[in-house]
């Protein structure tokens, strides 16, 4: 047991990192271990996973129905139900920026309004992705690019909001971001809460990959 006294008082620890060691670096993440100090003065191995960070898109239609897609996931080898989505994977892109061009590549749509509806921290537990998902309103069809990779592959459907909170609960629909995307956007409409602007600050945006793929870092 520590004596009285070795052990800082809860919440107020500074977690030092005291060594960092690049274990692999792709594509679209990278991997590294750091050496960080404990409450009780030692340090502790944590393996952590650099992202991008993503945007995602609940487009909300003036009929009251949810844009939805349905695409292939390799890592779990099933077609899942989900939002619009991207990676913000271009150098210094704005996040409503990256919004709209996914929204306009995977369903062909354009918003007239836009608003941060939540910024979620993926799994903070061994990752810094975070996204954010925008609530777009008042949708005009355009031409929609020709889709290449899994995206040709992509099902485009429209749900009614209750019956997309309904698919949540009922299993149907498991993407974490399409579930935090749905079950927000139905608390937003039934409690009528101000949503931020489009342009709101992000603290939680990520930011150690995009600076390692800026600097050509493969260590």
């Amino acid at each position: 047991m520590a004596e009285a006294g070795s052990v800082p008082t809860p919440g107020t620890h500074v977690f030092d990192t005291v060594s960092s060691e690049t274990l692999y670096e792709g594509a679209i993440l990278a991997l590294r271990r750091d050496a960080v100090v404990m409450p009780d003065g030692k340090p502790a191995d944590r393996e952590v996973i650099e992202h991008f960070g993503a945007v995602a898109i609940a487009a909300l239609g003036d009929d009251g129905r949810l844009v939805l897609i349905r695409q292939y996931r390799h890592p779990v080898q099933a077609r899942l139900l989900e939002l619009p989505a991207g990676l913000l994977d271009a150098p210094g892109e704005d996040p409503l920026d990256a919004a709209k061009r996914e929204l306009a590549e995977e369903t062909g749509l354009v918003a007239g309004v836009w608003s941060v509806l939540v910024d979620v921290a993926v799994s903070p537990g061994f990752t810094d992705e975070a996204l954010r998902i925008f609530l777009a309103e008042q949708l005009t069809e355009i031409d929609r690019p020709v889709a290449e990779h899994e995206e040709a592959d992509l099902e485009l459907l429209r749900m009614p909001l209750p019956d997309a909170v309904a698919a949540t609960f009922s299993g149907e629909i498991v993407n974490a971001t399409a579930v935090a995307g749905v079950l927000a956007v139905a608390a937003a409409r039934a409690s009528g809460t101000k949503l931020r602007a489009p342009d709101a600050p992000w603290p939680g945006r990520p930011a150690a990959f995009a600076a390692r793929k800026a600097r050509g870092t493969v260590t």
